[in-house]
Formats: C-alpha cells, structure tokens, sequence
C-alpha cells in the first residue's frame, strides 16, 4: 500500500511530465467538434465536460482512493457529510426504514434521525455491540444498516464480517464510517460493508487545511451516489482534491506516528491515578482490543478518556494543557482536546449517554514524551 500511495494511477507524461500532478481549475472542458457533442451524448465516448461532473485533479483522487480502499469506484464530495448524506440517499426511498448503530458522528444522527423523518423515512438506534439486537431490529422495509467502527468518542468496535453477513441475508445494504481507521488500517469492503464514506478533513489530508468526504463502493452502487452528486451538487473543487492528493503522499508514515504517540499517551493515561476510563481500542487492557485486532491493521491516534473529578477539574485539567488546542476535528498534524460532553446533543436517542468527564484528544505528531510531560503538568494542576 505504501507504494500504491505513491505511484498507482500517476502518468506523468499525461501532464507534459509533471511529477505532481497539476490543478485543474477549471468549470468546463472543450468539445472538439460537433461529432463529439453527438458521440458522448450517445454514451460512445467518456471525456470530461463539467467539474460538478468530473475533473482530471478529482478524478486521480477518487481512483487513488478506490484502489486503497479495495472498492471499485470512488466519488469525491465537498465535506464528509456531503459523502454521508449521498451515500444514505442514493439507498432509501420513503417509506424505507434505517438501523444505525449507536455512536455516530451528531451530525450523522440528527440526518438519520430528524432529517430524513420530513420524507417518511424511519430509523432505529441499537447498541451493535450485541449482534442479536441488530438482527431483531431489521424490518420488512429496512434498507440500510449504518455504523461507524471505531465511533469516535466511546471508540466502540463491531463486527463487520457478522453485520455484514446479517445485512446480506436480510437483503440489507451497509455503509460504514471509516474515518477514524483510514484504508491504511482497515479495509471494510473486505469483510463484506457495500459502502465507505470518509470525512477526507482528517487523516487523508492530515494538514487541518480542507474539508472534503469520499464515498467507495461498487460500479452498480456508485451509480445513485453519482446521481445525488450531479442533482445536489456537493461536488469537491479541484485545489482541494488535489491538497487530499498531497496529503495521501505521507499517509502512511503520519499514521504510524500517530499510532505509536497515541499508545504511549493512553498507556500513561491508564495507568494515571485521576483517570477512570481510557477509551482507546489499541490498548491491549481494552474490552474490544480482540475484536479490533481481527479488523484492524493498526489504530489512529483518537481517543477519549474520563478523569476522576467534576467540572472543576475538566475546566481547570483542559485550561492547564499547554501544546494541545482546543478545537473540534481531529486527524491534523497537530494535537487537539476537546470536552467529550459537548459532542452529543442531549436529546440523542441511541441510548449513548456521554460521561460528564470525558475528554476526547486528538493525538498529533510532536514528541510522545513532551505530549506526555503536558498531560501530567496539566493533571496536577487540575487536582491541587
């Protein structure tokens, strides 16, 4: 894959021999001639007509992005949600129902569960974790299972060879959310998921400098995710394609650090007298670290954690850090920490009740040691 990465899908001398392939920014694309109008309007030739269509800088993403994710096609989308929302409408009509998993994304819930209620579209929230709850949730009209594994901020990990195999024996589409892992970890294709949605904002850009979301599946799925893209236009713009391209180039050497900072970081944080909890499915003291090791090929650097205090001591433990930014996202180079509590709507119906202490962090790529050394400082500050 570290290879793939680099080279699968260049051609150099299509781009008068560039090595980084060039910025097509542009709206529309040329006719030659009468002949060629008729030609593509009969489906006898492909070229590229309109950007909201395609785009050579788009197109080299989209075919990057499906070969590591092991799916056949790929379109690219203007954030993570477009890609998400797509992906769920291209499946469901009204009338149909949705079972999702607990622990999505909010964003993600409030689509499944208010959004989609304007069109008679139902949705049920079960906890994935016990596969006979999910194969009783289906029902005659249910169209899709939707999950994310890891979730990120508990970091729950299900089966997905098993849900997989449930969804097909009960004609049941599945789409996951695999930002968190990231192809270079986890391949959901490969256990049987029909469709893989990416926020393309964290890891694949890693740089916190654009927002975009991919969408991999099938030659037979991608084409109603091609149909929401034209009709809702939700289409990615060329430079930030192409910053997605860049970023992929130290895809895997990022995640490997992300890896190795963030187990050295929930190690310390497990072992600490004023931490309850670590949520972290890497350590090998967590509940799913056997299922995730069956799954995984590695884990990202997200995780969360509960501390042994009240609002006093988040508040204080939150403002004491010093080389972690408050902010929301993850997956950029650098480490952030946000409170766990404001990551959820209250009124969430999946049964997920957030700890009133937790705190999600984002491991970035500074020292482990200095990272480390930040966290203890701003745990005994919390605490006096």
């Amino acid at each position: 894959m570290k290879t793939d990465i680099q080279h699968y899908g260049e051609d150099y001398q299509r781009f008068l021999g560039a090595i980084a392939p060039p910025i097509f920014e542009a709206s529309n694309f040329a006719f030659s001639s009468y002949e060629e109008v008729e030609e593509f309007q009969k489906g006898e030739i492909d070229k590229f007509v309109y950007t909201r269509g395609g785009n050579p800088t788009i197109k080299l993403l989209e075919t990057k992005i499906a070969m590591l994710e092991k799916g056949e096609a790929c379109r690219a989308f203007s954030s993570g949600m477009g890609a998400i929302t797509a992906s769920i409408l291209s499946l469901v009509k009204s009338g149909d129902h949705i079972l999702c998993l607990r622990g999505v994304y909010n964003p993600t819930y409030e689509f499944i569960s208010n959004y989609l209620n304007r069109f008679n579209i139902s949705s049920t929230f079960v906890d994935g974790r016990d596969l006979d709850v999910v194969r009783s949730a289906i029902r005659p009209n249910t169209k899709l299972i939707y999950l994310e594994s890891p979730n990120s901020f508990l970091f729950e990990v299900f089966d997905l060879r098993t849900i997989s195999k449930i969804a097909k024996e009960n004609g049941v589409y599945t789409i996951i959310d695999n930002t968190w892992a990231t192809p270079y970890f986890q391949n959901p294709i490969e256990y049987g998921i029909d469709i893989v949605v990416h926020s393309a904002s964290k890891y694949l850009g890693g740089h916190s400098d654009v927002v975009a979301g991919l969408v991999i599946t099938n030659r037979e799925l991608i084409n109603g995710i091609n149909r929401e893209l034209h009709l809702l236009g939700g289409v990615i713009g060329p430079f930030e394609a192409w910053l997605i391209l860049r970023g992929l180039r130290s895809l895997p050497a990022r995640m490997e650090m992300h890896q190795s900072n963030a187990l050295k970081i929930a190690r310390f944080l497990d072992e600490h007298p004023r931490v309850v909890r670590v949520n972290y499915p890497g350590l090998p003291t967590n509940p799913y670290y056997k299922l995730a090791v069956s799954q995984l090929r590695g884990f990202s650097g997200l995780m969360s954690f509960e501390l042994d205090g009240g609002e006093r001591e988040l508040r204080k433990f939150i403002n004491s850090l010093k080389l972690f930014t408050i902010a929301v996202s993850w997956g950029g180079y650098e480490s952030l920490v946000f409170p766990g509590k404001y990551g959820f709507s209250k009124d969430r119906a999946d049964g997920v009740k957030l700890p009133p202490q937790l705190v999600r962090m984002s491991i970035g790529l500074e020292s482990a040691d200095d990272l480390i050394k930040d966290l203890d400082n701003a745990l005994r500050e919390a605490f006096n």
